[in-house]
C-alpha cells in the first residue's frame, strides 16, 4: 500500500479545508508514492520523535501541531527544523499534521475534552463560516453546579495538571456553564462571555487577559500541551481503525515543551 492512500483517508476524515487561515495543516513532507509501513502519532514533531520514527521503521508521522508553520528560508543542519527534515527525507518518512481543522470538528479535541469534563448539551463556541456544526471551542453545562475550586481540582486530576492558573474569584463561587478551547484561545474570551459561561478553560493566557472579564467569568489556563493531549488518541484511533493491518503507535518519547518545576 502507498502512503498516499493513508493521506487521502486523513484528508477525507480531518478535512484540511476546515483549518484556520493562519494554519498549515495537511501533508507537509515526503513522497506520497512510498510504501506505507505504519505510522507514529505525536502532538509535536521533535528530534526525539523523529529518532523514534526511524527506530520503528514507520513511513509516516502524524502530529497535531505542524512542524512547518511559518515561512522557512533555509533547510540546513544549522537549525533543528533543518536537521529533522533531512533525517526524515533520508529515511523516507512523510509528515502529516491535523491541527485547527481537527480542533474545529465537533468530535475533535474540544469535543473529547468536553466529554472528559462531563459537559452536557455541548455546542460549538465560535462557529466556523456560519456552520453551527464546525468551529472553535465548545460550551456546555455540568450536570449540577460545582464550586469553582472543586471543579478546577477535578480538571487538574482529569488532565494530569501540576497547576492551574486562574483569575481571582470568591470562595464558594459556583460554576455550571463551561466554555473550553484547547490550545491558545484568548481570542474567544468574548465569545465565552457572550455564551454566558461561568468559567472558560483554555491556554496561553497573558496576565492582563485575566482582567478582561471584570470578574463576571472565571478564566483558567490549563496548559497548551495538556489541553490538546487527546489529539493523539483521536489521530491514533482514526488510523488504526481504518488500517488495522499496519502498526500505528502513539509516541513514547513525546513530552510537553513547557516544564513545571
Amino acid at each position: 500500500m502507498k502512503t498516499q492512500e493513508v493521506i487521502d483517508y486523513l484528508n477525507s476524515t480531518f478535512h484540511p479545508e476546515y483549518q484556520e487561515d493562519y494554519d498549515n495543516a495537511g501533508f507537509l513532507l515526503g513522497d506520497a508514492r512510498s510504501e506505507y509501513k505504519g505510522a507514529l502519532v505525536a502532538l509535536d514533531l521533535t528530534p526525539a520523535v523523529v529518532d523514534e520514527a526511524v527506530a520503528l521503521g514507520v513511513s509516516l508521522v502524524v502530529t497535531h501541531h505542524p512542524f512547518i508553520f511559518k515561512g522557512v528560508r533555509r533547510l540546513t543542519d544549522a537549525t533543528e527544523t533543518g536537521r529533522m527534515t533531512m533525517q526524515l527525507i533520508k529515511n523516507d518518512i512523510s509528515v502529516y499534521a491535523a491541527h485547527t481543522n481537527l480542533d474545529n470538528l465537533p468530535w475533535g479535541v474540544n469535543g473529547v475534552l468536553g466529554d472528559i469534563l462531563g459537559l452536557q448539551n455541548a455546542r460549538i463556541l465560535k462557529p466556523f463560516d456560519n456552520d453551527d456544526d464546525l468551529g472553535a471551542g465548545m460550551v456546555g453545562e455540568l450536570p449540577d453546579a460545582e464550586e469553582c475550586d472543586a471543579f478546577l481540582q477535578r480538571v487538574k486530576e482529569a488532565l494530569g495538571l501540576p497547576v492551574v492558573r486562574c483569575s481571582a474569584h470568591e470562595a464558594g463561587r459556583l460554576v455550571r456553564r463551561v466554555a473550553i478551547c484547547g490550545g491558545s484561545g484568548s481570542e474567544f474570551i468574548g465569545d465565552a462571555q457572550s455564551a454566558k459561561a461561568d468559567i472558560y478553560l483554555t491556554a496561553d493566557l497573558k496576565y492582563h487577559d485575566f482582567q478582561r472579564t471584570d470578574g463576571r467569568m472565571v478564566l483558567a489556563d490549563i496548559g497548551h500541551y495538556e489541553s490538546e493531549q487527546f489529539a493523539r488518541e483521536i489521530i491514533f484511533c482514526t488510523i488504526s481503525e481504518k488500517f488495522s493491518n499496519f502498526a500505528c503507535r502513539i509516541s513514547e518519547t513525546q513530552e510537553g515543551i513547557v516544564k513545571y518545576i
